[in-house]
């Protein structure tokens, strides 16, 4: 497992929230985005001519929220949301989830510790704070889910996620390598989770860059141990786009 190269004029950069940019919390709304990050990715976002985009499993509204004032081209709820760079949003009508919701939330009402995370298109089942519940939570979801192939179980960090079928990361950056600002440029991806691995499957055949952030089996080809590396390999990216290499001290 190779650190991952720096990043050229050429790249069209995708890049998870959790985990990856921002480390992870006990809840979802208790992450702390760094004070420099929101600098850092609009300086990025300027030297790559528009080409970077947040891919997360986050609502796009969140990540405005988090990130503001950036709106950033970005793939939420793993590709059912998708806005482009000229601002256009793209969004999958959501699927009837009323029986999945209410199963989450007496599931959590007899376990203390779950936490039910109500999106557009999705259901999200946390167990941070009760990792003990695993099992209780997927056979759950799994019994619930026998015979509606309209929807699909994501396993995350910590959490279940109950989503359409059929829509993922990786679909979404490869519409995204399809339209300016990205068509043509190098993909570069850099994720935490399991739920990113489909984005690595799309960037890599294109002779991109797929790093895995932190530990855990994956297929990237790179990997960095934090949000913390994944920061400084941002800033010195940042730092080579504007002002190039050092030059060679003569010794």
């Amino acid at each position: 497992m190779q650190k991952p190269p720096r990043i050229t004029p050429d790249a069209a950069l995708f890049l998870d929230f959790d985990g990856t940019l921002v480390a992870l919390a006990e809840t979802p709304e208790a992450i702390e985005v760094p004070p420099a990050l929101v600098a850092l990715l609009t300086d990025l976002h300027g030297l790559l001519g528009g080409a970077l985009a947040v891919v997360s499993g986050r609502q796009i509204d969140v990540l405005d929220r988090f990130l503001a004032p950036l709106r950033l081209p970005s793939a939420g709820e793993h590709g059912v949301q998708r806005r482009d760079a000229e601002g256009h949003m793209q969004e999958q009508p959501p699927p009837d989830l009323s029986f999945v919701l209410d199963a989450c939330n007496e599931l959590a009402g007899a376990h203390p510790g779950l936490l039910v995370e109500r999106k557009h298109s999705a259901i999200a089942l946390h167990y941070r704070l009760a990792p003990d519940l695993l099992d209780v939570c997927r056979d759950t979801l799994v019994r619930l889910l026998d015979g509606q192939p309209q929807l699909e179980l994501l396993h995350g960090k910590f959490v279940f996620e109950v989503k359409p079928a059929g829509i993922n990361k990786g679909i979404a950056i490869d519409a995204f390598m399809r339209e300016a600002p990205f068509v043509g440029r190098v993909p570069v991806f850099a994720g935490d989770d399991t739920t990113d691995e489909t984005g690595f499957a799309v960037v890599q055949p294109r002779g991109g860059v797929a790093i895995k952030v932190g530990s855990g089996p994956t297929q990237a080809l790179h990997r960095l141990d934090s949000t913390l590396a994944v920061y400084e390999w941002l800033l010195e990216a940042r730092d080579l786009l504007a002002h190039g290499p050092r030059p060679e001290v003569a010794r």
